[in-house]
């Protein structure tokens, strides 16, 4: 089984998916939450384009451990520096998976806090994990377009907005 293919093949789905919902991101919406517990939309919009690029940082290393990293979320503020972020880490992982080897995708792979380890998996598991985070926050996202009456595309077939139930 080439499971590298198949997760480029999956990856490219994905991000083609979430581009058409951030092409027609609502300018001017950057701070809607539906809720206080929620994230507001920007940030929301920009950790989605920002899980597209695990798949690099997974494949070149072998944590993430929030306490001792300097990483910081992006600050986004347009659809088009949205875009732009998306299409960089959509090509940034898929290079990574590309320059690949299946015996890659066996080691492990883990988040940490301060040395705690919070999660582990094979690299494969944790490349299918971001994939399913994807999934799992356009979601979200749609429901915050939902809320505010902007027709879905759709993802993995036509959305009720374009068959018109």
């Amino acid at each position: 089984m080439d499971t590298l293919s198949q997760l480029r093949n999956e990856l490219q789905e994905e991000y083609q998916t979430t581009r058409k919902f951030f092409e027609i991101y609502p300018e001017g919406k950057n701070d809607y939450t539906p809720h206080e517990k929620s994230m507001k939309l920007m940030p929301l919009a920009t950790h989605i384009a920002e899980v597209v690029g695990w798949a690099d940082t997974m494949l070149k290393t072998s944590d993430l451990d929030f306490a001792n990293t300097d990483y910081r979320p992006k600050q986004l503020s347009t659809r088009e520096d949205l875009l732009k972020a998306l299409d960089e880490n959509y090509q940034s992982s898929n290079k990574a998976l590309e320059n690949a080897n299946e015996e890659d995708l066996n080691q492990t792979w883990a988040l940490k806090n301060n040395g705690e380890e919070l999660a582990k998996w094979s690299k494969y598991g944790s490349i299918r994990h971001s994939l399913n985070q994807i999934t799992h926050h356009r979601a979200q996202l749609g429901v915050y377009y939902r809320l505010n009456d902007i027709p879905l595309p759709g993802s993995y077939g036509p959305s009720a907005d374009h068959q018109g139930f």
